[in-house]
This record gives C-alpha cells, structure tokens and sequence, in this order.
C-alpha cells in the first residue's frame, strides 16, 4: 500500500507573504528554512508519494490574477526538482473561505482518489502544514499530522490527538518521518506504590508532574525543562509510611520509560555531561551503553530538603542508573544544599540531552560491538 505526504505549500514549503498572503511576485519568493536538504532525503530515502494541497484564496479573480500566480509557482516547482523534490499530484483550490466549497481545505473534495482505495494506507500517511485546517484536513482522511509551529498550542484537544508532531524544524520532521517518535509510557503498580510516567525525548520540556512530594516534583521538572524532554510523572504512593517506597519506584519506572524510548539506539550521541549553580559545580557524566553503574560523590549536611530526605539522593540515582542501563557519574561540591541537589538535577538533564539527540544521517549504533 502506498502512503502520502500531503504538504501544504505557504507556510510550510514557502514562507507565507504577511500582509495579503499572495505569493504573487518573485520578490515575495522565499524558500522555508532548511527545506530542501530535508525533502531530498525524505524523497530519496522514504517511501511515500508527495502531493501538494494549497488554498489560494480567490486565484483567477482581479484581487488574484493567474498571471501573477503561475511564474512564481512554476519558479518554485522548478527549484524543488533542481534539488531532486518532485510532486506527484497538485491539488490548488481557488475559492474563498465564504464559498464553503467541498474541495477547499480541510475539505477532501480534491482528494477523491485517495478515499477508499485500497492502493492508499491512510492510517501511515500524514498532512504536513502549518495550520489548524491542515490538521483537521488528516483527521478528515483518516492520518496523521505534522504541524509546522512551535507548539499544539493553538489546537483543540480533539485535534492534539490527530497531530503527532509539532515543531518549525524541518530537521525535526524528516528525523520523526525516518526514524519514529521516541516515546514511552510505563505503569508500575505494586502495594507501595500507583505510578505512571510517559516521555517523548524530542519534546519541548512540558512537564506535569505530581509525586506528593513537592520537592521531588520539582526536581523531575528540571529533568523535563532542562532536558528537552515532554514528561509526565503521577504517583500514588505510602507517604504515611515515609518516602522511601514513593521516591525509589519513580526512579525505576522513570528509567525504565528512558531505556524503553531510546529503542535501538541508532544514531545516538551516547554520553553527555556537568554543569555549575551558583555557589555549586555538578558533573553528570553518562553513557547509555546498556550497562548499569552509579559513581557518586555528592555530600549532604541537613536530614531534608523539602519533603526529600538527602539519603534518598543517592538511592534514586542508583535505581534510576539500574532502569534506564546506563553509566551515571555523579559528583557535586558547594555549600547550599538546595543549589547542590538542583545542579546534580540539572546537570542530569542537560546530560540527557545531549546523549538522546539523534543523527539521521549516521544512523548508526554508537558502538564497535555493533550493538547497545
């Protein structure tokens, strides 16, 4: 079965002229960043056949005559096929939003061949673009969509759930499309403890996280925030025993969502490492090497922080080191408690960071064993 990358062009192949949104002169001509290099590969390495849905509102009438449009469009088609992008299908509606014509997006009136044919995997497929109506346009055909923003922000939870991806990063687009989304969802549930955690590595730091233990929490938010990750974390835990159970069971769910996310590795930097706060230097070196270690060396005066018992640090970090098998070397110096556990936190998460981020174009496993 085939599947379809439908692109929008403005705003998504082209930067959408402000004003009155007409690419109708060959000044207003400019090329979306980073376009090219990343539709040649996604044409020359991925399996999907290309088509083009773009509204031109009004094309053909005074406001938009086709003499203006046809030279730079063509212009435009001309310059993707000198850098190996070609369309197979180009579907342009004219009407006006008002017309509430059929085959104006998000409507499908122009893309009858794809709708129940058995040639066509829809489900594989995805709308790329950088509106609401392109991404109500693939819940419409049954696909996914990409989302040229920064964010979901701007859409409907009915819509979130259509969209599997949104960023302004075409780099970002062709590693999802060739590589796959980097995400897990781990529920641990013992008689100590209820815990779910779910993570995307290429997220944006979007963290909801609720432990009981409001230290604790916000020490994972420095994971997520500073470590680019999208994380959720919601434990039900003994707290009227103590937080022993509660703190230990997170690590382990927490590392075994990292291990379960990184899949195979393949074109993974592998290590990562250190940071100072204020008065504190933390050093976090890593390696997800597959091979368990903890190295620590982080000293605490007071009995807590917060809710945390410090002795609880260190067996947090080992058990988080024993899920995700990985080398964690941990050493903090400084006098301020609070600064030195944050920075140990932090430093984890810019550790992480660099260690997850991925390279389509060495998509090898970081290893001369051959495997991770």
């Amino acid at each position: 079965m085939k599947k379809v990358l439908f692109i929008d062009r403005d705003g998504t192949l082209v930067i959408e002229p402000p004003v009155d949104y007409q690419l109708d002169s060959f000044e207003k001509l400019e090329f979306y960043p980073k376009v090219f290099k990343n539709l040649n590969f996604i044409a020359d390495k991925l399996d999907f056949e290309l088509a083009m849905v773009t509204n031109q509102d009004g094309l053909g009438t005074s406001s938009f005559p086709e003499e203006t449009f046809w030279p730079v469009h063509n212009l435009l088609l001309n310059t993707l096929k000198g850098e190996g992008i070609e369309f197979d299908e180009i579907f342009i509606d004219k009407s006006m939003p008002e017309d509430n014509l059929p085959t104006r997006k998000p409507g499908l009136g122009m893309l009858g061949k794809y709708i129940d044919n058995p040639e066509y995997d829809l489900a594989g497929s995805f709308v790329i673009g950088d509106r609401y109506t392109d991404v109500q346009m693939a819940k419409n055909l049954g696909c996914k969509a990409i989302l040229l923003q920064k964010s979901m922000d701007s859409l409907s939870d009915e819509l979130r759930d259509t969209c599997a991806l949104a960023t302004d990063d075409w780099d970002k687009v062709t590693e999802f499309l060739f590589a796959g989304e980097r995400s897990a969802e781990v529920r641990r549930t013992t008689k100590e403890t209820d815990i779910y955690v779910s993570l995307s590595l290429d997220g944006s730091g979007k963290c909801d996280i609720s432990t009981g233990l409001g230290f604790f929490d916000h020490m994972l938010e420095q994971i997520g925030k500073h470590g680019g990750l999208d994380l959720t974390i919601k434990v039900k835990g003994d707290l009227y025993v103590d937080e022993h159970h509660t703190i230990e069971d997170t690590a382990i769910a927490l590392g075994e969502c990292i291990y379960s996310a990184l899949g195979n590795k393949r074109g993974i930097e592998r290590y990562g490492y250190s940071l100072p706060m204020d008065d504190c230097l933390c050093q976090v070196a890593l390696d997800f090497g597959g091979r368990p270690w903890l190295v620590w060396d982080a000293q605490f005066k007071r009995e807590k922080i917060g809710e945390m018992p410090t002795e609880m640090f260190l067996h947090f970090f080992k058990s988080l080191s024993d899920a995700a098998k990985m080398n964690l070397n941990i050493k903090a110096e400084g006098e301020n408690e609070h600064h030195k556990i944050e920075g140990i936190f932090k430093a984890l998460a810019r550790s992480i960071k660099m260690a997850v981020k991925r390279d389509i174009y060495r998509y090898e496993v970081p290893s001369s064993k051959g495997c991770l």
